[in-house]
């Protein structure tokens, strides 16, 4: 039967843009996550709306399953074909649709990555500020409601997104907003589509907003002796007003392993990464207040960027904190990104990091705190039981725990397979809804199954 499709979609596509290789299959087995890895039964390489709308016929023909597969960075296993089927690659679809920079808006099709979205439309002083640290996809982005370390100042991927253009199950094509920067009418479908995690649809294009380049930039860091207080005094600059660009929280096991990997020499102490935009004149007073601040919740070695090179050093640390621990040879990794209310932020850190050390194994915190978000880190040796037992106690009490002060179990990295077992403690009776949602737009479970609810 997997021949007959495969030769269907040859017909269909052209041999160029449909695979079977080992390579490939290897490829779109897996994402940055650790979960176990599956195979698909085939690879799709569209180039537009018209080839995913057959390939979805195929797909329904031949009772199989669909699985968008993005840049391959999701931390869950979202991109992960659970039930095989065809694996649906956009990187072939990776163009500006329109632009329109008196508008601040872009359409772009969802396999563009930021990194080449910025290079296209920063020559024009517009920029798109929304940064998880990997060059992911625009479509994966929108997939997962990412964001990263600017959200604390331009918030996540739901608030960035104008409209969609989506192709159902059925082949309905649908179209979820307009340019306009607001609108009463009708349900807001943007919000619905954004974080679904490709189970409600494929997304084939997407409007964003564009926001202007700051005039002026000034980058800090400075080091507390225990998280509490770092968090703290990230909650009174945000109470303050201040109008901070990142806020990051990095405790000092994460800085210790990002020197050790990375050949940086920051302090190894817990410590705040930040940065301040605008106008020259208010980004320095910004930076000015910040510090005094700091001065006054017992923060030393605040030490700003004196370059740009300086400044995209700090970042490029702050981005590579994951990979310092995942990467480490033999071993493997589990993590959470829990978001909770700012005023909880102070004891959640305490009590991730508590749970950590008391665990042995090595491990991190560090997050954009500015938002309330953070993330867990572990590593653990995949051979000894009692290790990952004790890695995935960590997350799961982690994640119960950020739902029983008023949080959320994930917040950016999405569901995927790994937050699933919390969507009726989080969600409750709105669960229901979400699953007859799901039924309406997808009723035979045909697009990414296994992932967000079981």
């Amino acid at each position: 039967m997997v021949q007959n499709v495969v030769n269907k979609l040859y017909e269909l596509l052209g041999k160029d843009k449909v695979s079977t290789s080992e390579g490939d299959m290897y490829r779109h087995s897996r994402d940055e996550s650790s979960h176990p890895p599956v195979e698909p039964d085939v690879i799709v390489f569209p180039e537009n709306k018209e080839e995913i709308i057959s390939i979805l016929e195929i797909a329904r023909n031949h009772d199989l399953s669909v699985t968008p597969f993005g840049a391959g960075s999701g931390l869950d296993g979202h991109a992960i074909p659970v039930s095989k089927g065809i694996s649906m690659n956009f990187e072939r679809m990776n163009r500006i649709l329109s632009f329109h920079p008196e508008d601040l808006t872009v359409t772009v099709q969802p396999g563009m990555t930021r990194k080449e979205l910025n290079k296209a439309i920063n020559r024009h002083g517009l920029q798109f500020p929304v940064d998880p640290g990997a060059d992911a996809s625009i479509g994966g982005m929108v997939a997962t409601n990412a964001s990263g370390t600017t959200a604390v100042r331009y918030g996540s991927m739901r608030d960035q997104v104008l409209s969609m253009e989506v192709v159902l199950a059925d082949g309905t094509v649908i179209n979820t907003g307009s340019r306009a920067k607001k609108s009463s009418s009708g349900y807001n479908l943007n919000g619905l589509f954004v974080g679904s995690e490709g189970t409600l649809g494929i997304i084939t294009a997407i409007t964003l907003k564009l926001h202007g380049i700051p005039e002026h930039t000034v980058t800090a860091r400075c080091t507390f002796s225990t998280p509490k207080k770092c968090a703290e005094a990230a909650q009174s600059i945000l109470m303050s007003g201040i109008q901070v660009l990142r806020m990051e929280l990095v405790d000092a096991a994460s800085i210790r392993q990002v020197n050790l990997t990375g050949e940086h020499t920051f302090p190894e102490e817990h410590s705040l990464f930040l940065e301040f935009s605008g106008t020259k004149a208010s980004a320095e007073e910004d930076a000015k207040l910040t510090q005094e601040l700091i001065l006054e919740h017992g923060g030393e070695y605040w030490k700003r960027a004196n370059s740009a090179a300086e400044s995209k050093e700090l970042w490029r640390a702050r981005h590579e904190m994951a990979y310092a621990f995942r990467h480490l040879q033999g071993m493997a990794h589990s993590g959470g990104d829990v978001c909770v209310p700012i005023s909880q932020l102070a004891e959640m850190v305490v009590y991730a990091r508590a749970l950590i050390d008391e665990s042995g194994l090595l491990g991190g915190v560090f997050g954009h705190v500015g938002d309330g978000n953070f993330h867990t880190l572990v590593v653990y040796d995949p051979h000894d039981p009692k290790q990952a037992a004790a890695s995935a106690r960590i997350n799961d009490l982690v994640a119960r725990k950020a739902i029983e002060v008023g949080g959320t179990c994930t917040g950016e990295h999405g569901v995927g397979l790994g937050k699933i077992k919390y969507q009726e403690l989080e969600h409750g009776a709105a669960l229901s809804v979400m699953k007859s949602i799901k039924k309406l737009l997808d009723p035979e479970n045909r697009l990414n199954p296994g992932k967000m609810f079981n």
